[in-house]
């Protein structure tokens, strides 16, 4: 037992004097040649001159590249409120400053996406610094919902409630921060992301210009998740009433539904749901339904929804499109870009609107 303990001692301390050893090589290669030393020491100065060009890359703001244009600000920030905290980007464009106006678009991701991620599928930052927007990524915390969705269907807790205030929280501080035009704020999203950003259009209409559905749910189809799911196949309808319970409908602001004929994710039926309840709420008629198509990409048949000449609701219904953002980067999960691109004709419609803001 002794000679155990002994040969155990030297063990330890053999690899104590090899960690030490290390330990100084290392604080040896990290220092800064001082003056010129034997060749064994040159080694060290090579390896400090050549480790810079890996190391610089993440400090390029590692999501830099892929997310937002090699112009503008990429930044983060966190809103908080009594229903807890949510991180958030903002993507600002170059030259602006605080005694400007801009237009804000509050973009949601949909589920298993975050917000770099959504940013990079919509390339939507591109736009805002040839357009000079301002552009709001609230993202859903991973505790809140294990694959990054939305809950706006969960109304009988409140929770979907509670998070729609967190989002309003993000603007209010954005709001504040940067030189946003209260009048033109316009909310849109895809998938989980659609359905919430309605639920905020409805539930705090006059604080928007407009709102863009992209692959989503109407608000009030659902209360549950069990609920959702039959939503998400079309086997639900909106329960009046229930979206809007501080306003009437008619005060809702303009919709636009972009939605894939081919979607087996979220029928498409949605969509057309989502239009109609807008239409009936103000009173709006459909006109007549026409094509558009840009080079080889999916056609797109869009029908405007008005009342007196005022357009209170636009549907974009692509036949050949999946549940992917039209348009989008085909590096990403959730982007088609054989579709029309989906950004430019929610930027469109969000520079037609402004609105008093109550």
């Amino acid at each position: 037992m002794v000679r155990r303990r002994s040969s155990s001692g030297a063990l330890s301390a053999a690899w104590s004097r090899a960690l030490k050893f290390g330990l100084g090589l290392m604080r040896a290669a990290a220092k800064p040649a001082k003056s010129a030393k034997p060749a064994t020491r040159a080694k060290p100065v090579r390896l400090q001159v050549r480790s810079p060009r890996p190391a610089a890359k993440p400090r390029v703001p590692l999501q830099t590249p892929r997310v937002a244009p090699a112009i503008g600000e990429w930044v983060s920030g966190m809103a908080a409120g009594m229903q807890g905290v949510r991180r958030y980007r903002l993507y600002r464009p170059p030259g602006v400053r605080f005694s400007d106006r801009l237009p804000l678009m509050v973009m949601l991701h949909g589920c298993d996406q975050d917000a770099q991620e959504f940013a990079a599928s919509t390339r939507m930052n591109a736009l805002a610094a040839r357009e000079r927007f301002l552009v709001l990524y609230p993202e859903q915390d991973r505790l809140a919902n294990p694959k990054g969705c939305w809950n706006w269907f969960d109304t009988s807790s409140g929770r979907a409630f509670s998070e729609a205030a967190l989002i309003m929280s993000a603007i209010d501080q954005v709001s504040v921060l940067y030189p946003v035009d209260r009048t033109r704020v316009t909310v849109a999203g895809l998938s989980a992301g659609a359905s919430m950003a309605a639920l905020l259009a409805t539930r705090y209409p006059h604080r928007f210009s407009g709102v863009v559905m992209h692959s989503g749910i109407p608000p009030g189809a659902a209360r549950s998740a069990v609920s959702a799911v039959a939503a998400m196949h079309g086997l639900r309808s909106m329960r009046p009433g229930v979206p809007a319970p501080a306003a009437s409908a008619r005060a809702w602001p303009p919709l636009m539904v972009i939605h894939g004929r081919n979607d087996k994710v979220v029928a498409a039926s949605n969509g057309h749901a989502a239009v109609k309840a807008w239409a009936v709420a103000a009173g709006a008629t459909a006109g007549a339904t026409r094509t558009i198509q840009r080079g080889k990409r999916y056609p797109a048949q869009v029908t405007d929804f008005k009342r007196r000449g005022t357009r209170v609701a636009t549907l974009v219904d692509i036949p050949g499109l999946g549940h992917a953002w039209s348009g989008g980067s085909p590096s990403q999960a959730y982007g088609d870009a054989q579709g029309p691109d989906a950004s430019r004709l929610i930027w469109a419609f969000a520079a037609r609107q402004e609105r008093v803001i109550g």
